[in-house]
C-alpha cells in the first residue's frame, strides 16, 4: 500500500499570558482553561439566550457551535450514531513551572475551517483570562500571540490589542520516516477497546491507530472540503499486526469535576512511552506524525492524548511544544492533580 499525504490544513498559535505571581492552577489546566473559554464565548457571541444550541435555530451559523458544540450536519454520512462531530480545536499546554519574568503560555491547534472564528478564539480566550481561570479565579492579562510554523518559526501576529491579517492554514506536511521511533505520550491517552479503557498491560498498535486514524479521518471530513479517502480497512488489519519494540507505559488515575454536569468524573488514562520499528510501516507514518497536532483518543479538545515522536537520530516532533529542549516543554504528567472546570 502507498504512502498517503495527508492534506489537513491546520494553524499552531502561542498565546502569551501575563499573571500576578507563579501561575496557581491545577497542576495540569486543561480542563480549566477549557470551561472558561466555553464560557466566553458562549457569553461573546450567543445572541439567544436561555436555549439549548440543539434547539436554536442558529446553531448552523454560530461560532460558538461550531467551535465548541459542534453540531452534526444535517446531511453527514459519517458517525450517525453520535450527537457532536470532533471540534475543530486542540488546546495545548507547557507543564513546567515558568519563571516569575516570563508569560504564561498557552497553545491552540486550529484544524480546518476552525481557522475562519480565529478572532472570536481570541477574544474569548482573552476574555477567559480577564475574568479568572481556575477555582481562585487567578487573572492571565493577554499580552500577544504567536502564529508558529512547521519548522517551529514564529511570528508574532497579535500585540497590543492589534490582530494582524491572518495567513491561510497550511497543509500538514509529512517529514522523512526515521526507522526507529519512540512516541511519548505526555498527557493521559485514553482508548476504549470493548467498552473498556486499555491499561497498559492491554495496550496494543491496533488500537492506538484504530483511534487515530478514527479521528484524523472525522476531522477531515467535517472541517475541511477534503475528506481522507484511503483504504480503512487494509490499515486497520495491518495496524493490529504491529508489535511495540518496547513500551513503559503506566496508568494515570485521576478525577476532574465538571462544573455543567456537577458530578466528578474519572478521566485517567495511559502515560510514558512505546518504541516502534518504522520498517515496512511507511503507510502508518503520516498518521502518527499529524497525530501529534490532533492528539488521539478521548478528551482531546482540554488536551489530554497529546504525544511527540522522536526519531532514532533526531526529533521529528511536529512542534517545539513537546521538545525536551524547549525552557516550557512537557514534563512527565504530574502527580494526583484533581481538575475543575
Amino acid at each position: 500500500m502507498n504512502s498517503t499525504q495527508l492534506t489537513i490544513p491546520l494553524k499552531l498559535y502561542r498565546f502569551f499570558f501575563s499573571t500576578t505571581g507563579q501561575p496557581r492552577l491545577p497542576a495540569y489546566p486543561g480542563s480549566a482553561w477549557r470551561g472558561a473559554f466555553g464560557h466566553a464565548l458562549k457569553k461573546t457571541v450567543c445572541v439567544v439566550r436561555d436555549t439549548p444550541c440543539k434547539q436554536c435555530l442558529l446553531k448552523n451559523a454560530c461560532a460558538y457551535s461550531y467551535v465548541f458544540e459542534t453540531p452534526m450536519p444535517a446531511n453527514t454520512e459519517k458517525m450517525r450514531k453520535y450527537t457532536a462531530a470532533p471540534h475543530p480545536f486542540v488546546l495545548r499546554f507547557h507543564h513546567s513551572t515558568p519563571q516569575a519574568d516570563l508569560l504564561y503560555t498557552l497553545d491552540v491547534v486550529l484544524f480546518g475551517h476552525g481557522q475562519r472564528y480565529f478572532p472570536y478564539i481570541v477574544h474569548a480566550l482573552q476574555t477567559a483570562g480577564n475574568d479568572g481561570i481556575g477555582g481562585q479565579r487567578q487573572l492571565f492579562s493577554l499580552q500577544k500571540i504567536d502564529d508558529i510554523d512547521h519548522q517551529n518559526n514564529s511570528q508574532t501576529i497579535y500585540q497590543k490589542g492589534e490582530l494582524l491579517p491572518q495567513q491561510p492554514a497550511e497543509l500538514s506536511t509529512t517529514p522523512a520516516m526515521p526507522n526507529q521511533i519512540e512516541i511519548t505520550f505526555h498527557t493521559p491517552l485514553r482508548i476504549k477497546q470493548d467498552s473498556k479503557n486499555l491499561t497498559a498491560r492491554d495496550f496494543n498498535f491496533g488500537a492506538l491507530f484504530s483511534a487515530l486514524l478514527r479521528r484524523i479521518s472525522m476531522i477531515s471530513y467535517f472541517h475541511t472540503d477534503s475528506p481522507l479517502e484511503t483504504d480503512f480497512a487494509a490499515l486497520t488489519a495491518h495496524a493490529r499486526t504491529v508489535r511495540f519494540a518496547a513500551q513503559q507505559l503506566l496508568w494515570y488515575d485521576w478525577t476532574r469535576y465538571s462544573s455543567r454536569q456537577q458530578t466528578e468524573m474519572n478521566m485517567g488514562g495511559l502515560v510514558g512511552s512505546v518504541h516502534l520499528d518504522m520498517q515496512g510501516l511507511e503507510e502508518f507514518w503520516p498518521y502518527l506524525w499529524l497525530g501529534q497536532y490532533t492528539h488521539v483518543g478521548k478528551g482531546t479538545s482540554m488536551g489530554l492524548g497529546a504525544y511527540s515522536i522522536r526519531g532514532s537520530d533526531a526529533c521529528v516532533c511536529g512542534s517545539d511544544a513537546h521538545s525536551n529542549s524547549h525552557s516550557n516543554s512537557h514534563s512527565s504528567f504530574p502527580n494526583k492533580p484533581h481538575y475543575a472546570d
